[in-house]
């Protein structure tokens, strides 16, 4: 499988991490140990939906095109690393904690535990190491 091909398949995965995160999170009653601020689901939304369009513009476009440039590029990797910072923050609603008035992890409908959140957030990770190498070596 070429490099490129491997991008793709990354960037369409990490449109649906970043529209499930979304989903999963526009509820009041997520699960997790602790709540979250509305804001936090809404900032990795956004990031990520702005990190998907130019990135997409960058596979896209010529190189010497605006939209295919260094400029929109760089800004395209910056949001997929904020977006990846986000989704970090967002799995830190799982991490434990201990002491009498801690509240009970609570669980929904999607998964039991931080499975689902570990694997999609920690492969986002993976995922925006991939684009920034793709993006510095110029393979795509």
């Amino acid at each position: 499988m070429s490099f490129p091909i491997v991008v793709w398949i990354l960037t369409a995965l990490a449109a649906v991490v970043v529209v499930l995160t979304r989903l999963r999170l526009s509820r009041g009653d997520a699960a997790g140990q602790f709540s979250l601020h509305d804001r936090l689901p809404l900032a990795h939304f956004v990031t990520g939906m702005l990190a998907l369009v130019l990135w997409i513009g960058v596979l896209v476009f010529p190189e010497d095109s605006f939209v295919g440039g260094p400029l929109v590029g760089i800004l395209a990797v910056a949001l997929w690393w904020l977006t990846a910072i986000l989704g970090l923050l967002v799995l830190a609603r799982w991490l434990p904690s201990r002491g009498r008035h801690v509240p009970e992890a609570s669980g929904d409908s999607w998964s039991d535990g931080p499975g689902l959140s570990l694997l999609a957030h920690l492969g986002m990770v993976v995922g925006v190491l991939v684009f920034t190498y793709a993006y510095l070596t110029a393979a795509v």
